[in-house]
């Protein structure tokens, strides 16, 4: 072994043992690092994940990482105006929102700092999520309401949902609704979030060479209902699926890879519309 190659390969577990034991990383910090596609979720109104994550990715940005981030707060009809926004003012994360058709349903604060990021570092921002006009769309009237033939089939909608699946995801359409929406109802809502996740699942797919990390919701990143089951096999082993959830919260064993607590968020009872 040369000098050289000594030098470099103590340089390199030096590097690794400071990943692994400096104050608040996490011990799968590491694979947030070439072609990963790192799935990071989030209770959207949790201040401290956004925090969080955020440092998260500036650590992997500062060792070297360069993956696009892809977000479920950016619909995928957008795509193009978000191109023209960072061509017209490429630092500007501000005018990208507001040329891409923001939603105002999201607290902006908490986002802009990662469409900053994406600007400061100039890798790609995906627009990954399907809109709420397709949503209602896809409920209403089908995949075929949103999409060609081509399309569901690229998606991989037109294979029949298994059985676990299908129920696990109408149980959390029922639970996420308080319990309160008609059982008629859940076979349709279920339907809109296997679109999601499928579209979500192919914005993933057409970054993955240089690795890619998307921003979604805790539903969105499981690994037993969400993004993965619409990746390939060699994707899915390729994926970090990481729950950022609130204490008290308790997932059920392989639901993710990693989990990252924070306290709960103080809000309104998200069910107190529902007992009107």
């Amino acid at each position: 072994m040369t000098a050289a190659l000594r030098s470099a390969i103590l340089a390199l577990s030096a590097l690794l043992f400071a990943c692994a034991s400096a104050p608040g990383r996490e011990p799968w910090e590491p694979r947030l690092s070439g072609d990963s596609i790192v799935l990071l979720g989030e209770v959207h109104d949790n201040a401290e994940q956004h925090r969080l994550r955020l440092e998260l990715l500036r650590r992997a940005f500062a060792s070297g990482w360069r993956p696009a981030i892809a977000m479920e707060q950016l619909d995928r009809e957008h795509q193009a105006d978000l191109e023209r926004a960072r061509r017209e003012r490429p630092s500007a994360a501000q005018h990208l929102l507001e040329r891409a058709g923001a939603d105002a349903g999201w607290r902006w604060e908490f986002y802009r700092p990662f469409v900053a990021l994406a600007l400061e570092f100039d890798v790609p921002l995906v627009a990954a999520n399907l809109s709420r006009q397709d949503a209602r769309q896809i409920v209403e009237r089908g995949f075929p309401a949103v999409f060609d033939a081509a399309a569901i089939a690229r998606l991989g909608l037109d294979r029949p949902v298994p059985t676990d699946l299908q129920a696990a995801q109408e149980r959390e359409i029922d639970a996420g609704h308080c319990y309160a929406l008609p059982r008629s109802l859940w076979p349709a809502m279920a339907r809109v979030q296997f679109a999601r996740d499928a579209v979500m699942a192919a914005a993933l797919r057409a970054h993955a060479p240089r690795g890619v990390v998307l921003l979604a919701g805790n539903g969105h990143v499981r690994r037993d209902l969400g993004v993965p089951r619409w990746l390939t096999p060699p994707e899915q082993a390729r994926t970090l699926a990481v729950g950022y959830l609130e204490g008290g919260d308790a997932p059920a064993p392989g639901t993710f890879d990693a989990v990252v607590y924070t306290p709960r968020a103080e809000r309104p009872d998200p069910c107190a519309g529902f007992r009107l």
